[in-house]
């Protein structure tokens, strides 16, 4: 029979904190979707970089690159969210004024 290695039964790791850039990314990002549509984009997206930055230096100086990512990815939802939405504005104009133009004031 052979035997089994002896492992250490409690594992004391060094954690590292979590990034504030990371949870100001993700709050900005929800903040975005809900109460401050513009500002909560420019900041999630802009303090979501920075902190995939910090999380993923070398040796990190903080954890959080997850919460990072969220905050990118919802930043650059609301982007596109943005940019339809603009385009389906622009369109109803452009279909309502054509639509006037042709009717020809009658």
């Amino acid at each position: 029979m052979s035997e089994q290695p002896n492992y250490p039964q409690n594992v004391n790791y060094a954690t590292l904190p979590t990034s504030t850039l990371a949870t100001v990314s993700l709050v900005a990002g929800i903040l975005g979707f809900t109460a401050l549509p513009l500002i909560g984009t420019i900041v999630a997206l802009l303090t979501g970089y920075a902190a995939r930055k910090e999380t993923r230096s070398i040796p990190p100086q903080a954890s959080g690159d997850g919460l990072a990512t969220a905050g990118i990815v919802m930043g650059w939802i609301q982007v596109v969210l943005g940019v339809v939405g603009m385009c389906c504005v622009l369109a109803y104009f452009a279909f309502f004024g054509a639509l006037i133009a042709t009717s020809g004031g009658q």
